[in-house]
């Protein structure tokens, strides 16, 4: 790639995710770092909002009859999603499927099955439900005895309904912006062809895209308006499925850009899905050094991995200078150049070259490779993602594979390991008969890399379908297609990305969990780069 592609970014804000609303772009996040259960607050969920810069989700149910309010600490970010407080319906609705705000939040919109009607409330106080108090309701048993979803046009003057037993979408006029009384029934449009049990319903924001969950295909059907708003005019263009992650769909919903899909269903989880063209390394993009650089001299003048917290509001860095693990806090997610140093945490008793590191998914283990040992140390966190409460386990030799280890990686579930080394230009995989316990872990085979003769970092897509490799001799990334998900014998090469003309001597590399962000550690610029995934 050249360095005009890699800077033709810089004059424009966040290269990745402009072509959101295609929904045959989806793609879940399987590590888990997109997902968000409401089990604790509710067994039967059936639909879900977002406000709309993101840092809120409610979600109503019909086992408690109650309204959830979340807040997230990293918008649209629902692993960052934390319960805060809920209102009760049950006076209104003792089977409420569908749920709306007005966009300045002071209204609030339930349907349910068992009034078959609309209930809307007055909230004195903007996207806080603790403060909202039932005003009226709209009856709409005449088109749907069984309402499940609800939207508006954006300024108030049009309602839909969605249901299951007329498999169609409703639309109302409101002579008054957003006062339901003023509704009148003015037609609608039929999804049984695609669905005969539609659950929610979603436009886009300029009318011109709706969108309907269904329980029976459980998948998102799409749909164009060639007038907007005026569903007479919807034409099917294409649909999703989501029954991997859930079988018994309620609703669907899309961050206002149409870069982000969640659903909710009866498993009693949000799945968030990302639409771009994710994990492909031949759309990588360098914006700029402000945006896209974080140097890490102060504390490791020789860096040679990078590690990310599931959130991304933390960063590791390891290095054979100080022979320790430096952790970072980033004031936004996943930013780079938002990063300041907080603390260390020496490995030297283990490790005297360290040059990878990985934490398990929930941050209360953490692993370390090293050429000194030629081995995998292993150490327990009392605080999740903490290193300063790091205490050391146990360790695991790799020397029989490869006498200088490089990269470390392991499978979300931790019962397999890989290591990349220099010695034979492999991938070893290893299996691990009890998850997460390198003790236990046992070579199964290895994978030959004939693409660079000096490979230093790996990487997995979560899904276990791709593989990453950083080759030293080339500058570049190597990217690898597994046939049988996790089984490096079953790896081809696909593609490369060379970096060299941006920097050299790369070591470590890290996928942001939504495939749209890259990052490459290097010892010559004793920095970390970020890339972006168009």
């Amino acid at each position: 790639m050249s360095i005009s592609r890699l800077m033709q970014a810089a004059s424009s804000a966040g290269g990745a995710g402009t072509g959101g609303w295609d929904i045959s772009t989806a793609f879940f996040n399987a590590s888990g770092y997109g997902q968000f259960s409401v089990l604790s607050q509710e067994k039967f969920p059936q639909t879900m909002f977002f406000k709309p810069d993101g840092l809120k989700m409610y979600v109503v149910g019909s086992q408690n009859r109650v309204v959830y309010e979340y807040d997230l600490s990293t918008a649209w970010s629902i692993s960052t999603a934390s319960y805060n407080q809920s209102f009760s319906v049950s006076a209104q609705e003792s089977i409420p499927a569908g749920l709306f705000f007005k966009p300045d939040g002071t209204k609030m919109y339930v349907t349910g099955a068992s009034g078959d009607d609309v209930n809307e409330y007055n909230l004195s106080t903007a996207w806080d439900i603790s403060t909202a108090s039932y005003s009226q309701n709209f009856s709409v048993a005449t088109e749907e005895t069984a309402p499940q979803g609800l939207s508006f046009k954006s300024d108030g003057t049009k309602m839909y309904i969605v249901g299951t037993s007329g498999d169609d979408v409703n639309e109302y006029n409101l002579s008054t912006a957003w006062d339901i009384s003023t509704a009148s029934y003015s037609q609608n449009f039929s999804v049984v062809a695609q669905d005969s049990a539609p659950t929610g319903v979603y436009f886009k924001s300029d009318g011109t895209k709706m969108y309907i969950s269904g329980d029976s295909g459980n998948d998102i059907n799409e749909y164009n308006l060639s007038t907007a708003w005026d569903i007479s005019t919807a034409s099917y263009s294409q649909n999703f499925s989501v029954a991997t992650e859930e079988t018994q769909l309620r609703d669907v919903f899309f961050k206002s850009d149409g870069t982000k899909m969640y659903i909710i269903g009866q498993t009693a989880n949000v799945f968030e899905y990302d639409l771009s063209t994710a994990w492909d390394i031949s759309t990588a993009a360098w914006n700029a050094p402000a945006t896209n650089y974080k140097n890490v001299s102060a504390e490791e003048t020789s860096p040679r991995d990078v590690f990310f917290k599931s959130d991304g509001t933390k960063m590791y860095i390891t290095g054979v200078i100080g022979d320790d693990i430096n952790e970072y806090a980033l004031s936004s997610a996943w930013d780079i150049s938002t990063a300041s140093y907080n603390q260390a945490f020496s490995v030297a008793a283990q490790e005297a070259n360290p040059n990878s590191l990985f934490f398990k998914p929930d941050g209360t283990k953490m692993y370390v490779l090293g050429t000194s040992g030629r081995d995998v140390n292993e150490y327990n966190l009392s605080t999740a993602w903490d290193v300063s409460t790091a205490s050391y386990v146990q360790v695991f030799s790799v020397l029989t594979q490869d006498t200088l280890p490089q990269g470390l990686f392991f499978k979300p579930d931790g019962s397999k390991m890989y290591v990349v080394g220099r010695t034979n230009s492999r991938v070893n995989e290893y299996d691990l008969s009890t998850a997460w316990d390198v003790s236990t872990a046992s070579f199964l085979q290895y994978f030959t890399l004939a693409q660079d003769a000096a490979n230093a970092g790996i990487f997995f897509k979560p899904d276990g379908t791709k593989m990453y490799v950083i080759g030293q001799f080339g500058y570049e990334v190597n990217e690898y297609d597994l046939t049988t998900e996790w089984d490096v014998s079953t790896a081809s090469f696909l593609q490369v990305f060379a970096f060299g003309s941006v920097f050299t001597n790369p070591f470590g590399l890290f996928f942001r969990p939504t495939g749209r962000k890259l990052y490459i550690v290097t010892q010559t610029g004793m920095a970390v780069y970020s890339f972006d995934l168009s």
